[in-house]
């Protein structure tokens, strides 16, 4: 029973906030509220939200300042010299821009922590696809893969998680891991060059100087006295997209907001307001500090050393670390206060979210809910697979993964298939390294801090984001299972 019923109470969330019938901060705390009490348990419900708060409080907490820290260096210009690098690359090119995000979030997915990596490469990119109208979605689908590819090195989680639970040396799971991973990186990028030859289709490409220029064009349908006709377009300017504001090419949704799809209301949007989205490029804004970069680049070199060294803990580190930003480069406690206040909104909607997902984390493993959904599956698994457990782990990792926390996942199911693979003869360093097959879609599980992160810099509903993620994630584990067989890795 409560197998069905950990099943029921998933699909139910996943379909409500992916047809946008409840917003995934109401779903995440009604909806599990409701099956605790279908399971009887409703007399716990506090217990068990108490239970997930705490677990999640240290990340709530590492996600606030982490946001207020990066939020303060993109103020003051840190980030600029990357952007305006980015653009040149780029050219506005939709194809090249969605394949430099794909570049980007792998590059910065070295420190090994997804939040930091999705506010860097949101504040790098976001006002380019928002001046090119480029879709939203293919910016966060492709960071959250290319980061979940990437989420496997020793020091990203999974891995060290895998080698704790059966007591191997990480270094023996990851290494030979290398190649099957670098193939899943490279369909990614493959992927990001199919979306990006959408987007090219779509939007056509611009030059750089209208890409930069905030008032060069006007919107479709935007036209006044003097405009083409056929485009809404001053006079010798170019439009600047071909197709339309609506949906990409080849069912691409179009890019959201928070307040739901963007679609046809560009067409309605005063140029003026779009300034605003291309803040991140202003050369003139009075935030910046430029006699403080090298400090500030520094600072920041420091911070993510100090995670990977792990010398504190990180929300410590960047509790630390958002103190010194703001007191080196705002000393005046009214500046201080507007940094805080501009970045406010981000802040309240991520640690909402988080604490909201503490609800359903917790009644989904207070309840008993993912023991029994796990015990089922390992239960249902053939006979007849036993010696292939190691491609039955790839398998299972994959939806396992997304539905349920990495610690869920590692401590509480792995230790299971490994041993049930070594009654057959696998060994547990193959069923280590094929559960690490499925991080490309965790990082888009419900159940990571990290993605809301991703989707609220990016202003886009998280059900969009769902809808179109998960195909091209699921697609990109098997892909690294794939390989990681071809190479007799797993």
């Amino acid at each position: 029973m409560l197998t069905i019923l950990g099943f029921t109470m998933i699909a139910t969330f996943l379909v409500l906030i992916m047809v946008k019938k409840m917003s995934p901060i109401a779903a995440l705390v009604l909806i599990p509220a409701l099956f605790c009490v279908f399971v009887g348990k409703g007399a716990r419900l506090g217990d068990y939200v108490i239970d997930g708060v705490t677990g999640l409080a240290p990340t709530a907490a590492m996600l606030m300042f982490a946001i207020v820290y990066f939020g303060v260096m993109i103020d003051v210009g840190l980030f600029d010299p990357i952007v305006r690098g980015i653009l040149r690359f780029c050219k506005a090119d939709p194809l090249r821009i969605v394949v430099g995000t794909a570049l980007l979030a792998a590059i910065v997915s070295l420190d090994g922590d997804g939040s930091t990596t999705f506010m860097i490469t949101v504040s790098a990119m976001y006002p380019l696809y928002k001046r090119l109208k480029m879709s939203l979605v293919v910016m966060t689908g492709v960071a959250a893969m290319a980061n979940g590819v990437m989420n496997t090195l020793p020091w990203g989680g999974p891995t060290a998680r895998a080698a704790t639970a059966l007591k191997l040396d990480a270094s023996d799971i990851f290494v030979p891991m290398v190649p099957a991973l670098a193939v899943g990186l490279l369909g990614v990028l493959a992927l990001a060059y199919v979306l990006g030859r959408r987007e090219r289709k779509r939007l056509g490409v611009l030059t750089l100087d209208e890409a930069l220029e905030p008032r060069e064009t006007v919107l479709v349908g935007a036209g006044g006295p003097g405009a083409d006709a056929a485009t809404g377009s001053a006079p010798g300017k170019r439009p600047a997209h071909s197709g339309g504001s609506g949906s990409a090419s080849g069912g691409l949704p179009a890019h959201g907001s928070g307040s739901g799809s963007m679609g046809d209301a560009d067409a309605d949007t005063d140029p003026a307001d779009e300034d605003d989205d291309f803040q991140g490029l202003d050369p003139h804004r009075a935030t910046l500090r430029p006699r403080l970069y090298w400090f500030n680049a520094l600072l920041t070199v420091t911070l993510l050393t100090a995670m990977i060294m792990e010398w504190l803990p990180i929300p410590v580190l960047f509790l630390l670390g958002a103190a010194l930003a703001l007191t080196v480069n705002f000393p005046h406690m009214p500046d201080q206060k507007a940094r805080l206040g501009a970045h406010a909104e981000n802040v309240l909607n991520v640690s909402g979210m988080v604490f909201a997902a503490a609800v359903f984390t917790g009644v989904l493993q207070g309840t008993g809910m993912v023991d029994h959904m796990a015990t089922w599956l390992v239960d249902n698994i053939p006979d007849g697979m036993g010696p292939h457990m190691a491609l039955v782990t790839g398998v299972l990792s994959i939806p396992l993964t997304y539905f349920m926390s990495n610690d869920g996942f590692y401590f509480g199911i792995l230790p299971v298939l490994a041993e049930a693979g070594q009654a057959h003869g696998v060994s547990s360093l193959e069923i280590a390294r094929a559960s690490l097959v499925g991080q490309p879609l965790h990082m888009s599980s419900p159940l990571v801090p990290a993605v809301y992160v991703l989707v609220g810099m990016a202003k886009v509903e998280f059900g969009d984001h769902t809808r179109f993620v998960v195909k091209w994630a699921a697609l990109t584990s098997l892909v690294v299972l794939g390989a990681g067989l071809l190479f007799g890795i797993v």
